[in-house]
């Protein structure tokens, strides 16, 4: 099992523990679900979070 399927199953365990039920627990599980889903890509290399974080030294 990659790292992307362990980040994605994680994440919408992790909402299921938070959800309180309806459309917004719904939108919560999803939104969890992702954030696993790209941390488990990155592990695995098909994602940098580095360059989509990294400052872009404007100012």
């Amino acid at each position: 099992m990659s790292s992307t399927s362990v980040g994605l199953i994680v994440g919408l365990l992790l909402a299921l523990a938070g959800i309180m039920g309806g459309f917004s627990g719904f939108v919560f599980a999803v939104l969890l679900g992702a954030v696993g889903m790209a941390v488990g890509a990155h592990r695995d290399g098909h994602l940098d979070l580095g360059a989509i974080l990294r400052s872009r030294g404007r100012g």
